[in-house]
């Protein structure tokens, strides 16, 4: 995971993300990436390229999907809660954020546009 997160890092900024933006787009991915590990089957799949001015991330996992319905914008957990902060992360940190999930497995996309 380190060296995927870096190679993220690295690429993002070869793209044109800088400062803040390029550290909250890597927090970003970092919790898409380990929310595939963790509870989609172990196993990911990622894909970074850059469109329209701006650095996207998919990530998609092939677990069972999400167990309930999915609402528009992840929820932000309470405060007291020590996990469940991965989805609303992704979505707060960055631009765009779309989530796919089923019986197939999530996938989840985000953006970041370039300054």
């Amino acid at each position: 995971m380190t060296a995927l997160r870096h190679a993220v890092a690295s690429r993002a900024a070869e793209a044109g993300l800088t400062g803040d933006k390029l550290d909250d787009f890597v927090v970003a991915v970092n919790e898409l990436l380990t929310n595939a590990v963790r509870h989609g089957g172990g196993l990911g799949r990622v894909a970074l390229w850059s469109a329209d001015h701006a650095v996207v991330c998919e990530v998609s996992d092939t677990g069972t999907g999400l167990p309930e319905a999915v609402p528009d914008r992840p929820v932000r957990p309470a405060a007291t809660q020590p996990g469940g902060w991965g989805l609303w992360l992704a979505e707060e940190l960055t631009d765009s954020f779309e989530l796919v999930t089923g019986n197939g497995g999530t996938t989840v996309r985000v953006s970041s546009r370039v300054p």
